[in-house]
Formats: structure tokens, C-alpha cells, sequence
């Protein structure tokens, strides 16, 4: 059993991670009954929801079949994050978590998200504070650091976990690289050997196959991994992990009729959560996987990217339906 805080979680749990216009509701529900331990919102502007901005607080929306469910916030002003804390505690979630990774200029240039690697001593004051702000237990995403020669993860680990941050989940790469090249587990797991570290640390970062989980987890020891990129469109990636661990055999890829049912109800959550316009429009990024490797598919895919009545994409899942039938890839 993993702990965060008094969060009881299975051995090795896997979560999925908070992604832009990615992990709201409709997908965190999806990726749930497939698997996933521990969910997290969209990470959420702390200028934004002091501010009462539309777009952040529709992302504190959360529902009870998600739990346990974390939201991220991301800030760099100590006032300002402290405010959005007192928002977000009113919605109830199990976890507050802070965004000190996101690699994205326009976060960054603020000195929030993976900005805040420049200046430490920050980081650890701004989770300090939450921490003190709240009764909810804080967690923290970050990455190894801002550029290969600023690396200090073990001892950002330690700081945060000396002020009270109760889980960290740790991108195994740095600002600089953004998403290139490859993760580098070696330095997470030299924040878990720490004999000083007691919290919880989670991997991040090309966990793209059951094999590279189950080797994150033998290999490199970490107490559970964080997944993102390798889900989008494709919730069933976390119930494969769970059942190569115990079986050491692959699940059977979903047929394509799964495939259809599963972004049919994808779209069907999505328009109820945000309306026609924004549940077709945010439900797009998700079709490349949930039909990927279908041969002679484009058509379709194009269909589904460039069609704006939810009634036509429907449409699209029907033929779809009728020219692959129950084909297995």
C-alpha cells in the first residue's frame, strides 16, 4: 500500500497525470473505470481563479466517482496561490497539488510551473505556506530541474518534503529539454534512495508500454507512476499495466467496436460537461489513438477533426462501425 497522507492507495498505484485540455472530467471518469488509482485535473491558474476567469473555475469541477481526485493549481505569487487554495478547498478535493514542471513559455515567463526551478528557495517557501494555508495534503509535480547543469532534485525532494509536501511526482526530464529526448529515471530514483525521503515519489515520463511501468517499478523502485501523453485517447493503457503485472501476458488490444463505443461516450461526457461547441472541438485530440492503426483510416479521422455538428461525428462512429465491424488490431 502507498500512503499520501491518509489517502490509502494500492501497491505501485498509477496515476494520470494533469494535462492541458486533456484530463477533465468526461476523460478522468473514462481512465478511472480503466484503471487509474489517482486522477488530477487540468492544472488551474491561480490568477485565474482569484480572478473568477470562466475557463479556470469550470476546470475545479469534480465528481465524486473520480475520487480519490486531485486538483493542480500553478502560481508563482505567494498571495495569489494562497487565495486560490481557499477556492479550491471549497470544491473538496482528496489533494491539492502545485504545478512547479510545466515547461510552457507562457507559464514559464510568469516564473510559475518549471520557472519556479530558477529560484528554489521560492518553491519551498510557496509550498510551506500551503501546506500551513490548508487541511488538504499538499502534493508537488515537478521536473529534474531548469537545464542539465541545475540539476538539485534530491534536495528540492527533501526541502519540499521538510515543509510538509506529502507525495512528489517527478518529470524525468528538465525545463530545457521540454519533451525531448528521453526520461531519465536514474535521477528519480536517486530522490527515492534518499534515505532521508519518507513521501512518496511517483515517476513521470515515458511510461508508454506495461514493460517500461513494471520496470520503473522493479528497476528503478519508485512508488508508482504518473501517466500522460501515453493515455490521451486511450484509457484502457492503465488496466493493461495492472494486468502484466499480474500476468505477465498483454491484454488483447481493444476491438474497433470498443474503440467506437469508447470515444462515443467520450463525446456523449464531453458535450454534457461543456456544450456542443467545446465537447466536439476538446474531444478532437483524442480520436488519433482511439482509432490508431486502423489501415485506410484517414478519411474518417478527418472526418471526426473537422466536423463541428456532434450529430455528424456520431454519424462517423456508425460508418465506421459498419465498414470495420468487430476487427481486432
Amino acid at each position: 500500500m502507498v500512503k499520501i497522507d491518509n489517502i490509502e492507495l494500492p501497491d505501485f498505484p498509477l496515476l494520470l497525470a494533469p494535462m492541458e485540455d486533456v484530463s477533465d472530467p468526461p476523460f478522468r471518469a473514462l481512465c478511472k473505470e480503466q484503471g487509474a488509482d489517482l486522477v488530477y485535473t487540468e492544472f488551474i491558474s491561480s490568477e485565474g481563479l482569484i480572478r473568477d476567469a470562466s475557463k479556470s473555475v469550470m476546470k475545479l469541477d469534480i465528481f465524486e466517482k473520480e475520487r480519490p481526485v486531485g486538483i493542480q493549481i500553478f502560481g508563482a505569487n505567494l498571495d495569489s496561490m494562497l487565495r486560490s487554495v481557499e477556492i479550491v478547498e471549497k470544491t473538496n478535493p482528496d489533494i491539492i497539488d502545485i504545478n512547479f514542471g510545466c515547461p510552457v513559455k507562457k507559464v514559464v515567463s510568469k516564473g510559475a510551473g518549471a520557472g519556479i526551478l530558477k529560484d528554489i528557495d521560492l518553491m519551498v517557501k510557496l509550498t510551506d505556506a500551503m501546506v500551513k494555508h490548508t487541511k488538504i495534503p499538499i502534493t508537488v509535480k515537478t521536473r529534474l530541474g531548469w537545464d542539465a547543469d541545475n540539476i538539485r532534485i534530491v534536495e528540492v525532494a527533501e526541502r519540499l518534503q521538510d515543509v510538509g509536501c506529502k507525495a512528489i511526482s517527478i518529470h524525468g526530464r528538465t525545463r530545457a529539454q521540454m519533451y525531448k529526448g528521453d526520461a531519465d529515471w536514474h535521477k528519480i530514483a536517486e530522490v527515492k534512495n534518499n534515505p532521508r525521503m519518507h513521501i512518496p515519489v511517483f515517476g513521470n515520463g515515458d511510461v508508454n508500454t506495461p514493460e517500461r511501468a513494471k520496470e520503473m517499478r522493479d528497476k528503478f523502485g519508485l512508488d508508482g507512476a504518473m501517466i500522460g501523453r501515453a493515455s490521451i485517447g486511450y484509457p484502457w493503457f492503465f488496466n493493461e499495466i495492472k494486468h502484466y503485472f499480474k500476468t505477465g501476458e498483454h491484454l488483447p488490444k481493444p476491438t474497433i467496436a470498443q474503440r467506437v463505443e469508447m470515444a462515443r461516450r467520450h463525446l456523449e461526457m464531453a458535450i454534457d460537461w461543456k456544450g456542443e461547441r467545446l465537447g466536439v472541438v476538446e474531444t478532437r485530440r483524442h480520436y488519433t489513438n482511439y482509432f490508431k492503426g486502423i489501415p485506410h483510416f484517414k478519411e474518417y479521422r478527418f472526418k471526426m477533426v473537422t466536423q463541428d455538428n456532434p450529430n455528424d461525428v456520431f454519424n462517423t462512429f456508425n460508418e465506421v462501425l459498419d465498414k470495420f465491424g468487430n476487427a481486432t488490431l
